[in-house]
């Protein structure tokens, strides 16, 4: 199975997904745990020029770089899990992507360099309101992120309802949380849709 976990920053998919896959490790599974942009040579520059390195690539070289990044990532990490019948948990895929860099670029061409992706078995969203997800953004501290500031987040929360609208219309299956609860009880929210992925297959 491959699921990924989407949500704005500091919505708490890095925490839910350490908690998802340790429980699916009690029931026997192999996981693997990745993330997006990934630690590979790609990924390592996506994360420069998210924290302003003036030596990093452009912000405008995002969406061809996260492409890239992701093409690198299922061929070296993703389907050969899957080929040895792991489950894959990712924080963030395509649809990161489809939201973030579309504020920059039109949705169609940004569509078009993820189209031929895998499609996860399952998404989730962790849905906070932008107050609260600014808020945890300060309360971790250090230095905030390049779309880590109000209207960005507000008009990437807008955006990917737009995507997720796109992608159920084709029959993506996606899942929205509330994020607003404690660690526990977004757990007991997601663990079902999960489970209902072996009962349906």
């Amino acid at each position: 199975m491959f699921i990924v976990l989407e949500g704005l920053d500091g919505a708490g998919t890095t925490t839910q997904l350490e908690r998802l896959a340790t429980h699916l490790e009690a029931q026997g599974h192999v996981v693997l745990r990745t993330r997006e942009p990934t630690d590979l040579p790609v990924g390592r520059l996506i994360r420069r020029t998210l924290q302003r390195d003036p030596d990093a690539p452009a912000p405008a070289t995002l969406p061809w770089m996260f492409a890239a990044d992701r093409a690198d990532h299922l061929h070296r990490e993703i389907e050969p899990a899957l080929a040895r019948g792991e489950v894959v948990i990712s924080d963030r895929y395509l649809h990161s992507s489809l939201a973030y860099q579309s504020l920059q670029q039109p949705l169609d061409d940004v569509w078009g360099l993820n189209a031929s992706f895998r499609v996860p078995d399952l998404t989730v969203f962790v849905e906070v309101p932008v107050a609260e997800s600014l808020r945890r953004i300060t309360a971790r501290g250090g230095e905030r992120e390049l779309f880590e500031e109000e209207g960005r987040l507000v008009a990437i929360r807008d955006s990917y309802h737009r995507v997720f609208d796109r992608l159920r219309a084709r029959g993506d299956h996606i899942v929205t949380l509330d994020g607003t609860g404690s660690i526990d009880e977004v757990t007991a929210a997601l663990l079902p849709h999960v489970e209902a992925l072996w009962r349906a297959s």
